[in-house]
């Protein structure tokens, strides 16, 4: 399974993208798609919309991992974050991606085992399970493999199949829950 993870963003948005098979993870796609603070709003957005699209592109994966949004103390960046969010989902649904949402939590928990990790054990265990040199920078693209990582461990797991199937509504001949 190749997985698409996502740390989503206005000024950095970043990827990651592994193959897990067997147990395994694989590194095979990452980095960061940034845009311009003097950038119109609308016109960050359409520039990451491209360069997710890009991303999906050449390296098709099979499913998407996105951080859940919670709330924030400074409204004005949650909603951009939003937004920035929005287009990401839309790029990722129009060329029929599965997507799941994580909480910071659940990845924490996922990657090294235990749920309050400090964000340098979360990065430096992801650069383990991937067998990188060093830790990917930015750290949202690091942010973004552990994503990845986070789906991989949970998207077999007969919890995460039931809640999926529970979800899954059909409408018109289409399923709203991911790739058919």
């Amino acid at each position: 399974m190749k997985i698409l993870g996502i740390d989503p963003g206005y000024a950095i948005v970043g990827y990651g993208v592994i193959e897990y098979s067997g147990g395994k993870y694989s590194p095979v796609d990452f980095g960061a798609i940034t845009t311009e603070a003097d950038m119109p709003f609308p016109m960050r957005l359409q520039h990451i919309y491209n360069e997710i699209v890009s991303v999906i592109i050449n390296n098709d994966p099979d499913e998407m991992a996105i951080e859940r949004l919670y709330f924030q103390n400074n409204q004005k960046t949650a909603i951009a974050v939003a937004e920035a969010r929005g287009v990401i989902l839309l790029a990722a649904q129009m060329n029929n991606i599965a997507i799941s949402e994580y909480t910071p939590l659940q990845v924490k928990q996922a990657v090294t085992g235990y749920g309050q990790a400090k964000k340098p054990q979360v990065m430096e265990m992801t650069r383990r399970l991937l067998k990188l040199e060093s830790v990917p920078k930015p750290d949202d693209t690091a942010d973004a493999l552990a994503m990845a990582i986070c789906h991989a461990q949970c998207s077999g797991t007969r919890l995460r199949n039931m809640l999926n199937s529970r979800n899954t509504i059909k409408t018109n001949g289409f399923y709203s829950g991911g790739k058919l």
